[in-house]
């Protein structure tokens, strides 16, 4: 029992950076963490992390670690292997989500998921940052776009299709883009995660090409985005989750259609010790379950443009 605490509080350490936040997030004290650690030291005989402005494993630490993630992911299996279908999706479930898509799909899909497993506790931060999973101890991240290479495991819940779009009374003055290349006489919102350097990428001829914009406005907030749009500030690349109630509702007009940007996928993201978890997998099959496949957005815009037909 004493080296399975002492387990549980280095994988904890290691993976919030520091004694203190996973003493805090475990719900003890940071001094019994502390201890588990100098114990754990103690009994092996070599040190396993060097303490700093932020705790890092050593050489013999990220091999003592790798070995105890399968042990301790080995015992939930045991555990979850005898449990009902229902008991199992317990404990605590730390998601991070981004901003935009959180605030307009996520807060409500996620409460209804909380009320239906009313054993598991859940922690929800919403961001735009790529929150790390390792260091900053998070169950699981909702992300958007393409995924870079790395040791994470990914479920893709649905694509993330992108529109160029503007509002009405924009087009009316400036006109309507035919080809990629009468963006040169258009004013555009930047989205500045995406497009720092004011260039769009568009696939052109089965090949992705660039396109310098002249920026009206710049923004990280995808709420903002869209309302500048709305407001008639220039045209804006925005994904379908955001813009398919004002195209729909008249306030947005998609443009230049066959050159629509690739958007990637809404995935989750969880580390490979975790691919078991019972309460990931019944996360991602909520979110499935709740968006829709089509998504639900995708799904407002297909019936709009049937019933305009």
């Amino acid at each position: 029992m004493n080296k399975l605490s002492e387990m549980h509080a280095f994988v904890a350490v290691v993976e919030t950076g520091s004694i203190s936040e996973a003493a805090r997030r475990s719900g003890t004290v940071k001094s019994i963490v502390s201890q588990r650690i100098q114990q754990l030291e103690k009994r092996l005989g070599c040190v396993l992390l060097e303490r700093g402005r932020q705790t890092r494993m050593t050489e013999s630490g990220e091999v003592f670690y790798r070995y105890c993630t399968g042990i301790l992911a080995d015992i939930e299996n045991a555990e979850n292997a005898v449990l009902t279908p229902q008991s199992k999706v317990c404990g605590h479930l730390r998601i991070a989500a981004p901003m935009a898509f959180g605030m307009r799909y996520l807060t409500p899909i996620l409460a209804s998921f909380a009320k239906r497993y009313p054993e598991l506790h859940i922690d929800v931060e919403y961001d735009d940052r790529r929150v790390n999973l390792h260091e900053e101890g998070f169950d699981a991240a909702v992300r958007i776009g393409e995924l870079p290479d790395s040791s994470l495991m990914a479920k893709i819940i649905t694509p993330n299709r992108h529109i160029i779009c503007a509002s009405p009374d924009y087009l009316d003055v400036r006109g309507t883009p035919q080809v990629p290349q009468d963006l040169a006489q258009h004013l555009a919102i930047l989205y500045v995660n995406r497009e720092p350097h004011g260039m769009w990428t568009l696939p052109v001829n089965g090949a992705l090409e660039s396109f310098r914009v002249r920026s009206r406005m710049r923004t990280n907030c995808g709420h903002q985005l869209t309302e500048a749009a709305k407001a008639g500030l220039g045209l804006a690349i925005l994904p379908t989750f955001l813009a398919a109630q004002a195209v729909v509702d008249g306030e947005l007009i998609e443009v230049l259609e066959p050159y629509a940007p690739r958007g990637g996928n809404i995935s989750v993201v969880y580390r490979q010790s975790q691919k078991n978890s019972y309460k990931l997998h019944a996360l991602t099959s909520f979110l499935i379950e709740q968006i829709g496949a089509p998504p639900i957005w995708d799904q407002m815009l297909a019936h709009s443009s049937h019933s305009q037909n």
